[in-house]
């Protein structure tokens, strides 16, 4: 499998070149693009009846963006597995924060290891290649594996999985599976593995608040007149207490142990120099995986350049949730939504758009199939795998859960800390891409019955 690692890194670095955004505003022919490099790969392997590009719809029926569907039927009893990534990536956001241009792969040694850098080298398409390479390791060591596979390659998760319940409805029977491994999480740290049994649910909207009909002068109106920043922003203020907690009646927490998280490794992950205080209370790892939190994430206000003496009329942000495992998303916005109501100062005008909710998920530890990955995961390391919650959130799961209630799922990665997903230079720990690999090929050989 180390002589394979080389071949690996080209390929995906090939994949990284490929600026395959899926946000409106952006080239959707990359998209494609992306989609097609793919599925060569799937067809290069040689092992699938079928490999496809398939398109689903979104809730206003507007076709979503291509996904990759491949299919091999599992023989004589053994299990089948579906084996989930993405292909689409964040926009790079300002290229000036960035070391190495964002989708130029290049690779750096580190002091703990040599890592890939440039635009979703970790998220996703680290992923995608964890599949395919561990797939490739699989053939080349068992003559004949009987595990069935299929591979769901999205190409739209970053953008909301907006065409995903469609998709799996339309092609559940291609996609039924006894275990889904969606490789799109971390890891405890480099050294050392992780399998996800927790995740907050999401959700986002656009407010908008008004307070004029019209924008007037602030030297003239000003001190009398309200403008909508000035209701905004005192609005927003009450959405947390001093110690930064949320503090909007309704959103829950959930109660459960959690590990050793020093503060200063928080600190030193999330960014946090000496001297800004954390925010919120109780253990920090704790904060992240069982507690809900409110950013607002974007305003749309008169630009510094473009500021005048003006009271600005109308004011339109997205508040962006986390919501604890144990509690509906849809739950949490009707909460979010009261506080708003009952806060809104001025008797400004409020309303509402663009929602996207995405449900928390639990995993049960207990299930067969979630033993033999925690196996596996170990066996390939050489450290026990750790059961980690996440503070990010995979809203597409809660629709798994729905479609396949039958199916374990298993959330696995090939992030770290320093891998710095959705930011401006994103990296992967080539350490970890091959110890991931390794681990999914013990998996698959497990449910084929063979050894990898």
């Amino acid at each position: 499998m180390q002589a394979g690692l080389p071949a690996t890194i080209a390929e995906l670095s090939r994949l990284v070149r490929i600026p395959s955004v899926a946000f409106e505003g952006f080239d959707p022919a990359r998209v494609e693009e992306s989609a097609e490099a793919v599925a060569e790969l799937l067809r290069g392997l040689g092992c699938f009846e079928t490999v496809s590009i398939e398109r689903a719809s979104q809730p206003d029926g507007t076709p979503g963006r291509p996904a990759v569907l491949a299919r091999r039927p599992a023989r004589d009893g053994a299990r089948t597995v579906l084996l989930y990534a993405h292909h689409d990536v964040q926009p790079p956001g300002d290229e000036a924060d960035w070391d190495t241009p964002p989708y130029e792969p290049v690779l750096k040694p580190t002091e703990h290891g040599d890592r890939l850098y440039g635009r979703g080298t970790a998220d996703d398409k680290a992923g995608i290649m964890t599949h395919v390479a561990a797939i490739r390791a699989l053939l080349e060591t068992v003559d004949d594996p009987g595990v069935g596979i299929s591979v769901f390659v999205e190409g739209e998760e970053e953008a909301g999985s907006l065409s995903f319940k469609d998709f799996i409805v339309r092609h559940r029977e291609a996609l039924q599976a006894d275990a889904i491994v969606v490789a799109d999480s971390g890891n405890w740290d480099v050294d050392t593995p992780a399998i996800t049994v927790g995740l907050r649910g999401n959700f986002k909207f656009r407010v908008t608040i008004r307070t004029l009909e019209h924008a007037s002068h602030s030297g003239m109106y000003g001190g009398a007149v309200p403008d909508a920043t000035l209701a905004a922003i005192k609005l927003f203020a009450t959405f947390w207490d001093e110690d930064g907690a949320v503090a909007v009646e309704g959103l829950h927490s959930r109660v459960a142990a959690v590990p050793d998280y020093a503060e200063s490794r928080l600190r030193a992950e999330g960014g946090v120099p000496e001297g800004v205080a954390l925010i919120g209370r109780g253990a920090p790892i704790d904060r992240i995986w069982n507690q809900p939190a409110l950013t607002v994430t974007g305003m749309d206000l008169p630009s510094v350049v473009n500021a005048s003496n003006t009271l600005t009329p109308v004011v339109t942000a997205v508040v962006s949730g986390r919501v604890a495992p144990g509690q509906r998303a849809a739950d949490a916005v009707a909460a979010v939504q009261a506080h708003i109501a009952a806060h809104t100062p001025f008797g400004a005008q409020v309303s509402y758009s663009h929602f996207e909710l995405g449900d928390p998920f639990l995993v049960d530890p207990d299930g067969e199939l979630f033993r033999a990955a925690k196996d596996a995961m170990t066996q390939a390391w050489g450290r026990e795998a750790v059961e980690i919650g996440v503070g990010g959130s995979i809203p597409f799961i809660a629709d798994l859960v729905e479609v396949f209630p039958e199916a374990q799922i298993l959330i696995t990665g090939v992030e770290d800390a320093d891998s710095r997903a959705h930011s401006p230079n994103e990296s992967l720990h080539l350490g970890v891409l091959r110890r991931a690999i390794l681990a999914e090929a013990l998996l698959l050989a497990s449910l084929g019955g063979g050894a990898a």
